[in-house]
C-alpha cells in the first residue's frame, strides 16, 4: 500500500485506531478524523513512527462542508485518494419507545448520512479523474437480524448496507468497489465498555460467542487491509461478518 491515501473516520481510538495503524504499518498515508481534537492528536503522534504518514482533521462527519473540506485537505497533502473506511459511529442503549427525537436524528446523522456523504464525495473525484478506488463500510449483524435496545443504530446500519449493495452495483464500471464488515462484539474499543455495561450482561456475551471470546480490532483492520487491497479486485458489494459466530447461535437446545 507503499504511495495509497486512505481517510479512516472515527480514527481517534478503537477499531478506527486499529485500522488507521494498520494502514499506516502497511505504508499507506492515512487521513484520520475525529470530533475530539486531542485525542485524535493523541492517535496521530502514536502512528508518525510507521511508514506511512498520517494527518489528523478534527471534523463532524455529520455536515457535508466538513466532508467536503477534509477530501479536498487529503488531496492537497497527499495528491489524490485511494480508499475510504466508513468507521465513524454513534450508539447507545433504549428502548425504541424512550428514544428521542433527538437520539434519533443524532445517530441517523453520523451513521448513514455521514457514510454517504463521504462515499459520494470521494467518489465523485475518483469518477472525475477515472481514478479506481475502494470504500469499506462498518456496519452490524444487527442490520439485518435487528436487535431489542438498538433501533436507531440498527436502522442506520440497515441503510448503511443497503447503500453500500447500491454503490457496488453502479460504480462497480467505474473501478470503485464498495463492502461492508459487521464486526461482533469487539475488546478495547469502548463500545462494548458502554453497551455491555455490567459484569454479568459482559459474560452472557461472552457465552454466547461460539468462539467464547471477544474479537481483537487488530483483526478488524487485518480484514479491512484485505477488502481494500488488490487481493480482494472481485469482491465488491459483499458484507464480512467476524463475530466469532455470535449472530447464528440461539443457544436454543444447549
Amino acid at each position: 500500500m507503499k504511495g495509497k491515501t486512505a481517510i479512516v473516520t472515527g480514527g481517534s481510538n478503537g477499531m478506527g485506531k486499529a485500522i488507521a495503524t494498520r494502514l499506516c504499518q502497511e505504508g499507506a498515508n492515512v487521513v484520520i478524523t475525529a470530533r475530539n481534537e486531542e485525542r485524535l492528536e493523541a492517535a496521530r503522534k502514536e502512528m508518525e513512527t510507521f511508514s506511512g504518514q498520517v494527518l489528523a482533521v478534527p471534523m463532524d462527519v455529520r455536515h457535508l462542508d466538513q466532508v467536503e473540506a477534509t477530501v479536498q485537505k487529503a488531496n492537497e497533502v497527499f495528491g489524490h485518494v485511494d480508499y475510504l473506511v466508513n468507521n465513524a459511529a454513534g450508539n447507545f442503549i433504549v428502548p425504541a419507545e424512550k428514544l428521542s427525537p433527538n437520539g434519533w436524528r443524532s445517530v441517523i446523522d453520523i451513521v448513514l448520512n455521514g457514510t454517504w456523504y463521504f462515499s459520494q464525495t470521494v467518489a465523485k473525484g475518483w469518477i472525475a479523474e477515472g481514478r479506481p478506488g475502494s470504500i469499506v463500510n462498518i456496519v452490524a449483524t444487527y442490520a439485518w437480524t435487528g436487535a431489542a435496545g438498538v433501533v436507531h443504530s440498527a436502522s442506520a446500519k440497515a441503510g448503511v448496507l443497503a447503500m453500500s449493495q447500491t454503490l457496488a452495483v453502479e460504480w462497480g464500471s467505474k473501478g470503485i468497489r464498495v463492502n461492508c464488515i459487521a464486526p461482533g462484539p469487539i475488546e478495547n474499543t469502548g463500545g462494548v465498555e458502554k453497551l455491555i455495561a455490567d459484569e454479568r450482561a459482559h459474560q452472557a456475551v461472552m457465552h454466547s460467542v461460539p468462539l467464547k471470546r471477544f474479537g481483537k480490532p487488530e483483526e478488524i483492520a487485518a480484514l479491512v487491509k484485505f477488502l481494500l487491497s488488490d487481493e480482494a479486485q472481485y469482491i465488491n458489494g459483499d458484507c464480512i461478518t467476524m463475530d466469532g459466530g455470535l449472530w447464528m447461535n440461539s443457544s436454543r437446545f444447549l
